[in-house]
């Protein structure tokens, strides 16, 4: 760890960078960024929780939420954990319930105005696209299918 001694201010920056690469599609330099960032604090979990957001952004909900889970095993209160949980949860066809759930707890409980709107956000999310019900003309397309399967 001495080696790394010197790379120990720049903490942040690794985790800043990584969630920077994440945004910007770059897979392979936000994991090496977020492990670096772990040598130097292993007991932070910023960079676990950027690993989470990696999955979640890559639509990897069962390592997303494990991730995040993880994080809040360590640091119960984490509220950017519990708001990521929540919409990954969301995501998850059998979990929506107990993601909107998530989601308005950390609304009522969070003390971050950011994690209250990023909460807030992922609920309106999930109300416009995730339980959106299928347009009518696509409807009527699933039910003319069903009708010519039957005719022939």
């Amino acid at each position: 760890m001495e080696k790394f001694a010197q790379y120990k201010d720049s903490y942040i920056h690794f985790v800043e960078a990584g969630f920077i690469a994440v945004n910007q599609a770059d897979e392979d330099a936000a994991i090496k960024l977020f492990k670096a960032a772990a040598l130097l604090k292993p007991e932070n979990t910023l960079p676990q929780l950027g690993t989470g957001y990696l999955h979640l952004c890559k639509l990897e909900l069962k390592q997303a939420i494990q991730a995040f889970r993880d994080v809040l095993a360590k640091e119960a209160h984490n509220e950017m954990a519990k708001a990521f949980l929540g919409f990954a949860l969301c995501l998850t066809p059998t979990e929506v319930a107990t993601g909107e759930k998530q989601l308005e707890e950390t609304i009522k409980t969070a003390h971050d105005p950011a994690i209250k709107e990023l909460a807030g956000n992922a609920l309106d999310f999930v109300e416009k696209f995730v339980k959106k019900p299928l347009p009518p003309m696509q409807a009527q397309k699933g039910e003319g299918k069903k009708k010519d399967k039957g005719k022939k």
